[in-house]
């Protein structure tokens, strides 16, 4: 049986899996990567360490009875409440990791890192709400 982790220690596990995947699996030529099955793969591990962490410092449990997960507007929602200046940075990370590249597999490096850049970010952020709670 697993021992639960901290929650933000398993938010930055997703992202460090995210960065292996880019490092060994996706094949970095120049400035760009070779492979967009791997770029989707880094890109979706890092925005589920980014909802983790969120859940871990929003307080959000997923509803049993719907089984389903809070949507991104409740998110944005609850993380305005707590800091606005969060709302950017949210809506990038979403764009960047959930859309251009867990989507798309978007293979520019450049974007790719920022999104990794953000994604940490928030995982930052999390942890100073979590510890307040």
């Amino acid at each position: 049986m697993t021992e639960i982790q901290h929650p933000i220690r398993e938010a930055e596990r997703y992202l460090q899996n995210a960065r292996e995947i880019l490092s060994k699996q996706a094949g970095k030529d120049g400035n760009y990567y070779s492979d967009k099955k791997y770029v989707r793969m880094a890109g979706h591990a890092a925005w589920c360490g980014v909802l983790v962490a969120l859940d871990a410092a929003l307080g959000v449990k997923k509803c049993l009875k719907r089984r389903q997960r809070p949507e991104f507007k409740d998110y944005q929602e609850a993380v305005s409440k707590i800091d606005g200046k969060m709302n950017r940075p949210l809506l990038n990370s979403y764009e960047t990791l959930h859309k251009v590249l867990g989507y798309d597999g978007n293979l520019n490096y450049g974007i790719v890192q920022s999104g990794l850049k953000e994604a940490q970010y928030i995982i930052d952020w999390a942890e100073k709400n979590y510890q307040n709670n």
